[in-house]
């Protein structure tokens, strides 16, 4: 999930960008410091914004530059145990797909694709169902649920991500549109009476139960 926090740190201003403009240097220096870095309590910063100085900077001896303490806004995604993302396959591989979800990547196990057997067609990038048919090739816009998530702080690339598509309302966009549009279908053929079946309305007025009474006579 992406959420903006606030954060805050110490930036080292080098000798030779004492001259600089402040506030650009220790935007520079936050950006290339803070973003794609991960951290297990707030996830990887995607983003930092609305840097500003806190306080005065210091000088230690025998360094020469500056200890600069900032406060800025950080754009943080966090993959969160069942939360539902949507991603892009990134990758087909004998063993599943690799999806991107933000900025990291996650990977769909073969048995949680659907519930069908699936097979790896790597030569073409794509799984396919062996009784549906039905394939997940790379580029294709995918709904997932977050089963398993590991952080590697040292190498966010390195991280563990598992998902599963196999519950309803989860899979390729299009496998979720067809499913939608089958279930009214379903539901108007499952032993509904049609309209010539319909039992015909109770006779209400003094005329009507008449009517009915020599209707049912002349039977």
């Amino acid at each position: 999930m992406y959420r903006i926090i606030q954060m805050s740190d110490t930036v080292r201003i080098p000798p030779e960008r004492m001259t600089d403009d402040l506030d650009a240097t220790i935007a520079e220096l936050v950006q290339r410091s803070f973003e794609g870095r991960l951290n297990k309590s707030h996830g990887i910063t995607v983003l930092t914004t609305n840097v500003r100085p806190d306080g005065e900077g210091q000088v230690i001896h025998g360094d020469g530059a500056i200890y600069q303490k900032v406060a800025f806004d950080a754009l943080v995604f966090k993959p969160d145990n069942q939360e539902v993302v949507d991603g892009i396959v990134a990758e087909v591989v004998e063993f599943g797909a690799f999806v991107h979800i933000g900025p990291l990547d996650a990977l769909v196990h073969m048995s949680q694709v659907m519930n069908d057997f699936m097979t790896a067609d790597v030569h073409n990038e794509r799984l396919v169902g062996k009784e549906t048919g039905r394939t997940l090739e790379v580029g294709e816009n995918v709904r997932a649920r977050i089963v398993t998530a590991s952080l590697n702080e040292l190498s966010p690339r390195e991280s563990k991500i598992g998902l599963t598509m196999r519950q309803p309302g989860l899979g390729k966009f299009e496998w979720i549109e067809e499913d939608r549009r089958k279930k009214p279908e379903a539901s108007s053929g499952a032993g509904g009476a049609t309209a010539s079946e319909q039992p015909s309305a109770k006779p209400t007025s003094k005329k009507q139960v008449k009517k009915a009474e020599k209707a049912a006579a002349g039977a």
